[in-house]
């Protein structure tokens, strides 16, 4: 992505409400700001925007407003999650779910939303196996303030940045054990030289 390019995905992506609730089709606001400023993606598929949100794009751009893409849902009041507490089995299931570590709680405990974090984004809703999330009207300051669409895109990157590094760690591990086992027995080779232990073993006693 050229420099200008990425610039204005930038601007684009402040534009965004950062609600990371993937309803356009992209893994994220960001990525769909980067669409739209390749010319990739129009610029009415964010429900949670809204038709000021498309406004505010047209105007940025120097394009017509469109209307809400309707495959990529409605335009509705947001919403922030809430954990019936009473009823949740600790599945960990909505944890894996929010785009913005919004929601606390550990396997087979109780878990709970962070309201002040929750970006509306209603990912964690089906992700739940027992139903026990309900959505309660956003505060409109909440809505509207450009510090927590800012703290969310905040979280969200964060939230990715661990993913990825958890994922290159698992990657590394896993190279690693299968190098292990694909070098030749050597005694300066623990993993191998046990290996041959156990084998060895299991055939003294067949």
């Amino acid at each position: 992505m050229s420099h200008a390019t990425d610039d204005l995905a930038t601007r684009i992506d402040a534009l965004l409400p950062q609600t990371q609730c993937e309803q356009c089709g992209f893994h994220g606001c960001r990525p769909y700001a980067e669409a739209i400023a390749r010319g990739e993606a129009p610029i009415n598929r964010c429900p949670p925007g809204g038709a000021a949100g498309i406004a505010r794009l047209a105007a940025l751009l120097g394009t017509p407003a469109l209307p809400l893409d309707p495959a990529h849902g409605v335009e509705k009041p947001r919403m922030l999650a809430r954990i019936v507490e009473t009823d949740c089995i600790g599945c960990t299931k909505c944890i894996q779910a929010c785009p913005v570590d919004a929601i606390v709680g550990a396997a087979k405990l109780m878990h709970t939303v962070l309201p002040e974090d929750c970006t509306g984004c209603e990912l964690c809703v089906p992700a739940c196996p027992v139903d026990c999330i309900v959505l309660d009207p956003m505060p409109l300051i909440q809505v509207e303030d450009p510090a927590h669409a800012d703290a969310s895109r905040a979280h969200f990157r964060r939230r990715e940045a661990r993913l990825a590094r958890e994922r290159a760690e698992r990657e590394a591990e896993l190279a690693a054990r299968k190098a292990a086992v694909d070098a030749p027995a050597t005694p300066q080779n623990p993993v191998l030289a046990a290996l041959a232990r156990a084998r060895a073993k299991r055939g003294s006693r067949a």
